[in-house]
């Protein structure tokens, strides 16, 4: 079982980087809970297992969080939970009777995680939002793009997921620590507009250190011949980050060019004609031949796969980087441990498939079950 085998965690089901969080806490063995709306319960035999990797591992209690008797039943299981997770604006969990102070009123060690783009406070923190907005505001998104072109967003990993969804994941891990020490709780504010600025951390370093300039015109952004992808023969890509100067000198040696053939390697202003060159080099051959030319040298180089093509790679197959769960393709648990191994315990569960299972563990009474059914407070 994984490090966090025997913590328990309350997720209020949400959508993108909570999910993120809770899966990533799941993979690492803790019980991840995830409470799901009554009225979304699909009738019995209706639904088939979902594809939802976000959502693997957890148990689903379906509860009316507008029902009272919904609220207190949540408040039960919070009493014997370790932690919280909620992504909700600022204010929601308050309005529903779940804040932070009524939560830690009834389990004074709780980790209370709240995932937001804007964070809990500040003159846009009721502003509705999505990942793209978020690292806008932050200077990932301007930085990131090819020269004389506009910015590209990056999928919505920096935000919603590396900023947001794993961000939260760190916080609560740190304030479970601390809670086993202190035996106190506390709200984790996890903000993706946070998140992403401390992504940045590097770059901002680079913007202080006077080597960062224009967008596509950097070492890291596309501006350098020896960073960047290229395409090959057969209309495929190929990546290569050859900084050192040791690996510059491979790169050149693969293609078959010399020192000579190209300026000093960090002569910025060639290297847009450097680039071309490099092109035309590259197109010569199939992405194939150039991945049995240079996979596995100090070139830093390999191959731009699809989502079909990663999992099958040799080395992503060795490592069970990508396993088959339940008949998706999907992420294996990361990171790895030594001792205490994570590993993939269930399936993405349907909304409320195991809600008398969670509150019988949980310490509910039949009758009780029972009654929270009758009342339309469980589905």
């Amino acid at each position: 079982m994984g490090p966090l085998s025997g913590v328990t965690i309350i997720e209020i089901a949400g959508i993108g980087p909570g999910p993120f969080a809770g899966m990533m806490l799941s993979d690492m063995g803790a019980d991840v809970i995830r409470v799901d709306r009554a009225d979304r319960v699909k009738e019995a035999g209706a639904a088939q297992v979902p594809k939802d990797i976000l959502a693997r591992g957890r148990r689903s209690v379906a509860v009316d969080l507008k029902n009272p008797a919904g609220v207190e039943t949540v408040l039960g299981l919070i009493e014997k939970a370790d932690g919280l997770i909620e992504g909700f604006r600022p204010g929601v969990m308050e309005r529903l009777g779940l804040g932070p102070e009524v939560c830690l009123a009834r389990n004074p060690k709780l980790v209370f995680g709240r995932m937001t783009g804007w964070g809990q406070e500040g003159p846009l923190a009721q502003a509705a939002g999505h990942d793209i907005n978020y690292i806008a505001l932050t200077g990932a998104l301007e930085a990131i793009g090819r020269s004389g072109e506009a910015p590209v967003p990056p999928l919505n990993l920096v935000g919603d997921f590396g900023g947001g969804g794993m961000l939260l994941a760190f916080g609560m891990a740190c304030a479970l620590v601390e809670s086993g020490r202190s035996g106190q709780g506390q709200v984790v504010d996890a903000a993706m507009v946070d998140g992403a600025s401390s992504l940045m951390a590097m770059v901002y370093s680079f913007k202080a250190m006077g080597i960062w300039g224009e967008r596509g015109e950097n070492l890291l952004d596309t501006g350098a011949h020896f960073y960047d992808v290229y395409e090959t023969a057969d209309g495929e890509y190929v990546s290569v980050g050859s900084i050192e100067p040791q690996f510059y000198a491979l790169l050149l040696k693969h293609t078959g060019l010399t020192g000579d053939d190209l300026p000093p390697q960090m002569d910025r202003t060639q290297w847009v004609p450097s680039k071309e060159k490099l092109g035309a080099i590259f197109k010569a051959k199939t992405r194939a031949e150039w991945t049995e030319i240079m996979e596995g040298t100090d070139v830093c180089f390999a191959p731009v796969l699809d989502m079909d093509e990663a999992p099958e790679h040799p080395h992503m197959k060795h490592r069970g980087t990508f396993v088959d769960f339940h008949g998706v393709t999907q992420p294996a648990p990361a990171p790895r441990f030594d001792r205490t191994v994570p590993e993939l315990s269930r399936p993405p569960s349907t909304e409320g498939q195991h809600t008398d299972e969670i509150l019988a563990d949980m310490g509910f009474t039949a009758d009780r079950i029972r009654a929270l059914r009758e009342s339309k407070a469980i589905a």
